[in-house]
C-alpha cells in the first residue's frame, strides 16, 4: 500500500491501531462520545439504550434504560458529570453516568430528537429535531430558553462553536445554517449541498465548520468569508459523522461504505482509510486529547482506536486550500476540492507494520485496558486466550463483563461510595443554583436601591 509522506510527518509514531472492541448494543450504534476525564466512553443505539463503558480495570459497563424508542444522540457535559441523550421518543434525558444511572427526563420536541450538545461552559443544552427546530435549554433546571426556526425539513444535527457564540445546524433541506446565540437569528445559510446534511462540527479555532453529507462528500466552510474551503469526495456512500482532531489538523469521518477516513487538512488530502466495521459506520469521535478516537456501526459494535500518528501539535490555523497536485476546480469556480488521494489503508485484522495477523476473536463486553501495565495485560490475555500469545490489543480486546476477583462485600462498599459521590455532586449542583439565585436577587436589590437613590436626589 502506498502512502504519500511529507516532512511534516517525520516524527509520526505509527498507524492508528484498534485498542478496544465493545459489544453490548443489540442494534445499530447511533452516536459515541468520550467523557472529558477519559474514564468513560458513552454510546447510544437504535436498541433504545445508552451504554457507558468504563475504562478503569474491573469496572462494569453501565446499560442505561429509560428511553422508549431509539436513542439518536448523546453528549457528555464539559465537566463529565452529566450525560445528555436525545431519542425518537421525543424526550431528552440528563443522566448521571454512574452505577445508579439516575436521570431527569423532559419532553423537548414534537418529533424525534436527532442531536444534543452542551455549550462550552456547560450551562446551556441544545437539541435538534425532526420538528424542524433547534431548542436551547438551561442545564440545571431544564428550562426552555429559545427556539431557532428556519429549516424547512428535519434538522439532523446542531452543534455549538467552541466559544459558544454560534450554533451550526444541518438539515434534510440540504442546507447548513449558522445561528447567533445572542440574537437567536440565522446569520448565514450555506445552500451549496446536493444532499442531506447529516452532521456538522466546528473547527477547534472556530474559523471554519465541517459538514458530513448524504452525497458522499465532506465539506469545510470558511466562516470569515462564508465560502467553501475544502471539499473531499473520498467516501463511496453517505457520510454520517465528522469529528475534528483537537489540533485542528485532521478530520475523522464515518460512512455507510463501512469505512472511517482521516483527512489531513493541512495537506488537503485523504490520509488514512480504516476498515473495521461490517456494514455502515454510523458514528465517530475523537477524544478531548486526540490520543484516541471511537467509532460505532450498524454491526452493533463500538471500537476504540489509538491515534498514534499525531504528536503534541498546537491548534492550527484555518485549513488551507489543498496543493495543486491533489485538487481540481469545483463546479468551475475558485473553490478547492481535495481528490480521492492514495491514503494509507489500515485494517483491524492486520498488524500496522506488516499487515498480516490472524483473525481476532473478541470476548464479550468489558472494561477497557487503558493504562494497564504490561504484566497485567499479559495476565488478562492468558486468561481470555490461553492458547494465544500474540499482542493483547489484537487478540484479547475485551475482558469478561463481571470479573470475580473483587469480594462481594468490597464491591458493595465501592458501589455505595460511588453513590455517595453522586449525592455530593447533586448537592454541589443545587448549591450552585441557589448561589446563582442569591446573586441575581442581590443584584436586583442593588439596582432597585440605585434607582430609588436617583429618584430621591432631584427632590433634595
Amino acid at each position: 500500500v502506498s502512502t504519500q509522506s511529507t516532512g511534516r510527518f517525520c516524527k509520526m509514531k505509527e498507524d492508528p491501531t484498534l485498542e478496544r472492541h465493545f459489544k453490548g448494543h443489540k442494534d445499530t450504534v447511533t452516536c459515541c462520545h468520550f467523557n472529558p476525564n477519559m474514564k468513560q466512553l458513552a454510546s447510544s443505539g437504535m436498541d433504545s439504550t445508552v451504554m457507558v463503558w468504563n475504562f478503569k480495570p474491573q469496572m462494569r459497563a453501565y446499560r442505561f434504560l429509560g428511553h422508549k424508542d431509539a436513542v439518536m444522540s448523546l453528549k457528555f457535559s464539559p465537566s463529565g458529570h452529566l450525560l445528555a441523550s436525545g431519542s425518537r421518543d421525543r424526550t431528552i434525558r440528563l443522566w448521571i453516568p454512574s452505577v445508579k444511572g439516575e436521570s431527569t427526563v423532559f419532553k423537548a420536541h414534537t418529533n424525534t430528537v436527532r442531536c444534543v450538545d452542551f455549550s462550552a461552559d456547560g450551562q446551556t443544552l441544545l437539541s435538534a429535531s425532526d420538528d424542524k427546530s433547534i431548542k436551547l435549554w438551561t442545564v440545571h433546571r431544564q428550562k426552555f430558553q429559545a427556539s431557532l426556526n428556519g429549516h424547512v425539513n428535519w434538522v439532523k444535527t446542531a452543534k455549538f462553536s467552541s466559544d459558544g457564540r454560534l450554533v451550526g445546524s444541518g438539515s434534510d433541506d440540504k442546507s447548513l445554517k449558522l445561528w447567533d446565540i445572542a440574537s437567536k437569528e440565522c446569520i448565514h445559510t450555506f445552500f451549496e449541498h446536493s444532499g442531506f446534511v447529516n452532521d456538522v462540527e466546528f473547527h477547534p479555532n472556530g474559523t471554519c465548520v465541517a459538514s458530513a453529507n448524504s452525497d458522499c462528500s465532506v465539506k469545510l466552510w470558511d466562516l470569515r468569508m462564508n465560502k467553501l474551503l475544502q471539499h473531499y469526495q473520498a467516501h463511496g456512500s453517505t457520510v454520517n459523522s465528522v469529528s475534528f482532531h483537537p489540533s485542528g489538523n485532521f478530520l475523522l469521518t464515518a460512512s455507510s461504505d463501512s469505512t472511517l477516513k482521516i483527512m489531513d487538512l493541512i495537506e488537503g488530502r485523504l490520509f488514512y482509510t480504516l476498515h473495521g466495521h461490517k456494514g455502515p459506520a454510523t458514528a465517530a469521535a475523537f477524544s478531548s486529547t486526540g490520543e484516541y478516537f471511537a467509532s460505532g456501526g450498524a454491526d452493533e459494535q463500538v471500537m476504540v482506536w489509538k491515534t498514534n500518528f499525531s504528536g503534541d501539535e498546537p491548534v492550527s490555523n484555518v485549513p488551507k486550500p489543498s496543493k495543486k497536485e491533489h485538487v481540481h476546480k469545483f463546479n468551475g469556480d475558485s473553490n478547492i476540492v481535495a481528490q480521492r488521494a492514495e491514503g494509507k489503508e489500515v485494517s483491524v485484522l492486520s498488524q500496522p507494520k506488516d499487515c498480516s495477523a490472524p483473525e481476532c476473536e473478541p470476548v464479550n463486553v468489558g472494561p477497557a485496558l487503558f493504562n494497564l501495565p504490561a504484566s497485567q495485560t499479559n495476565q488478562i490475555d492468558k486468561q481470555t486466550n490461553p492458547d494465544n500469545n500474540t499482542d493483547i490489543f489484537h487478540n484479547a480486546m475485551t475482558t469478561p463483563l463481571e470479573p470475580q476477583s473483587i469480594p462481594p462485600q468490597l464491591a458493595a462498599t465501592l458501589e455505595h461510595m460511588v453513590g455517595q459521590l453522586d449525592v455530593l455532586t447533586q448537592t454541589v449542583s443545587i448549591l450552585e443554583q441557589r448561589l446563582t439565585m442569591t446573586e441575581n436577587k442581590l443584584k436586583e436589590c442593588l439596582d432597585n436601591q440605585q434607582m430609588i437613590s436617583l429618584q430621591i436626589k432631584p427632590n433634595d
